[in-house]
């Protein structure tokens, strides 16, 4: 993949107020993030009173480790987001996101194209409670407006995460591993589970078919609520085997030591619990063998 540059301004200096991402490219795309704290310092932008989609985004009150999102589109976006900050169902949004067309041409049914599209894709990427619902009907659009939109989807997936947020990064594959060619398999076999993972486009990925131990340790208390959240969203459940969960799709943690205090219901460190499948090497000595090489090979 070529690589891509992406120009973020902070308009008042702080990292922490209104910002602006755009892709020095084609793309007529202009990403705006703000705190909730300063919607009225975002309402004084002249591009937030044109056609544009937003992302209302906060914790999710009821699933700590996940956000909660909510998608929207309107002709003037700062007045539809002046409604929601009335709206007691919008407590948990902390965090906006709009994105408007530099050149203007996003019209109503664009607006609502990208809505519909975007809601579907948070929807299958599974890494936030959706505050939407259904996603709305697709609108007819012209063969060659709908590649355009899809196009600057792309764009907005792309630039989202660099903003630090998520939620439309779709769920790792074992199929997919760009970025990640080459990562072996580790296993945790601790306390008489077996379980799988590899690292996937910077994350760590447990396997669908990897057994946790379903009796908790009387201390555990660390990434106690990720697995009790694993276990209500039904990721994690009843084996064959009474004293095992099993994984029935492949979950991303953030770290290797909340996998394996998942896997094992007790406090784990990742970096040893975890090991290569057929050189018994350790998660944190493959690291350590792997930036090495990096360093001898810029030499």
């Amino acid at each position: 993949m070529s690589g891509k540059t992406i120009r973020i301004y902070l308009v008042d200096g702080r990292a922490n107020g209104v910002l602006t991402a755009e892709i020095i490219s084609r793309w007529t795309g202009k990403v705006f993030a703000a705190p909730r704290t300063q919607l009225s310092d975002l309402a004084k932008r002249d591009e937030v009173k044109r056609t544009g989609i937003y992302c209302l985004v906060g914790q999710d009150p009821e699933k700590p480790f996940l956000d909660k999102v909510y998608i929207g589109e309107a002709d003037k976006v700062i007045t539809r987001l002046t409604i929601h900050d009335n709206e007691e169902s919008k407590d948990f949004w902390t965090r906006t996101l709009v994105v408007i067309s530099k050149d203007e041409n996003l019209g109503k049914s664009h607006g609502r194209y990208l809505e519909s599209r975007l809601i579907q894709m948070a929807d299958l990427a599974g890494r936030a409670t959706l505050d939407n619902g259904t996603a709305p009907p697709l609108p007819h659009l012209p063969e060659a407006d709908v590649d355009d939109m899809e196009f600057f989807l792309e764009q907005i997936q792309m630039v989202f995460p660099v903003l630090g947020f998520t939620f439309l990064q779709p769920r790792p594959t074992i199929e997919h591993v760009s970025g990640n060619v080459g990562s072996p398999t580790f296993v945790m076999t601790d306390v008489e589970t077996n379980a799988s993972a590899k690292e996937i486009n910077g994350e760590f990925v447990v396997l669908k078919g990897s057994t946790a131990r379903k009796e908790a340790a009387a201390s555990w208390t660390t990434y106690r609520p990720l697995r009790d959240q694993l276990l209500t969203e039904g990721k994690l459940i009843q084996s064959d085997n009474p004293d095992f969960l099993i994984l029935n799709e492949n979950v991303a943690f953030s770290s290797p030591s909340a996998a394996a205090s998942v896997i094992a219901a007790a406090s784990r460190n990742g970096w040893k619990t975890w090991s290569i499948k057929e050189t018994k090497q350790s998660y944190g000595q493959w690291r350590e063998e792997r930036l090495k090489k990096a360093q001898a090979a810029s030499n």
